[in-house]
């Protein structure tokens, strides 16, 4: 029997259900060790629950107008003060919030598996099928992310949905390279040689043996692009082209709030502040999970 026959029979890929648990496990015992890092997590823990618990933690209806009460200052009565028609800020904020997430989440389950699969098979393939892949990715790369998610969205049209294709449709490609240079390295591991002697078929290998592997680096790097995908997403709403009044969507509301930034500055400030703590906090929570997962970008 071969040696990596035999190296095969002692080594077996790890099942993704193993490393997700022992990643859970190793993420929450180091998580202790890192104070800032699981604030960054708390902040986004709690973004999630206002954003679930909306209706029930804003204090008042966010779309309703009441002009007598118009660019009031933040008091006890309107925390976060008042806009132009007398709409409570602070619940519009909370409202805001829903779309924060669901922007996020949906990008995520787009940009995610389809950076992952090009990045994994133009390492495993390699060849043309590579360097086809790789200048298409390129060929994104090279125009600015929001200069081409805006390009998208004017041309898709205004709203929420077509906000969040143009994003996903500029947001894949460093996950691809990232997931293409994990598959270069994972495969030439001990345990693909081993099923390749067994006879598993190319599309086994790229999909029970490599792209598991490819997983938690791609989770790390979705982390530290949600900031740079919030901001993007506000910079479309601010421009008229994310989420379409009355909707309380964070850059729609700095950008009605920028005709009063002189005298009522609150009123651009506050959703300003929520956009600044969430992409904070993402940075945050992804920088954390680098270093609890890739030792070779640990602090020292």
């Amino acid at each position: 029997m071969s040696d990596a026959l035999q190296t095969g029979l002692l080594v077996r890929p790890p099942s993704l259900h193993t490393r997700i648990a022992a990643s859970a496990r190793r993420i929450s015992s180091k998580l202790v060790q890192e104070p800032l890092g699981l604030a960054g997590f708390v902040v986004l823990a709690l973004l999630c629950v206002v954003a679930t618990f909306a209706p029930v933690l804003a204090p008042y209806d966010p779309n309703i107008q009441v002009l007598s009460d118009a660019l009031k200052p933040p008091s006890v009565a309107h925390w976060a003060g008042t806009d132009e028609f007398g709409r409570d800020i602070l619940s519009r904020l909370i409202y805001g919030t829903r779309i924060t997430v669901q922007t996020v989440l949906s990008i995520s389950l787009i940009v995610g598996p389809i950076g992952l699969l090009i990045g994994v098979v133009a390492g495993f393939f390699g060849g043309r099928t590579d360097a086809l892949l790789m200048r298409a990715t390129d060929i994104v790369l090279s125009f600015p992310s929001l200069i081409l998610a805006l390009a998208f969205a004017a041309a898709l049209g205004a709203g929420l949905t077509t906000a969040i294709i143009a994003i996903s449709l500029t947001a894949w490609p460093p996950i691809a390279r990232l997931a293409r240079a994990e598959a270069l390295v994972v495969r030439n591991a001990d345990y693909v040689s081993a099923a390749r002697l067994y006879g598993a078929s190319p599309l086994r290998i790229l999909f029970v043996y490599i792209a598991p592997m490819c997983i938690p680096s791609v989770i790390v790097r979705l982390t530290l692009n949600m900031a740079g995908i919030i901001l993007t997403a506000a910079s479309l709403g601010f421009l008229g082209l994310g989420a379409q009044p009355p909707a309380p969507e964070w850059g729609a509301m700095i950008s009605n709030g920028r005709k009063f930034m002189l005298d009522y500055w609150w009123v651009a400030v506050m959703p300003g502040l929520a956009i600044l703590v969430t992409s904070l906090a993402f940075n945050i929570a992804g920088d954390a999970l680098r270093d609890i997962l890739d030792p070779r970008h640990a602090r020292s």
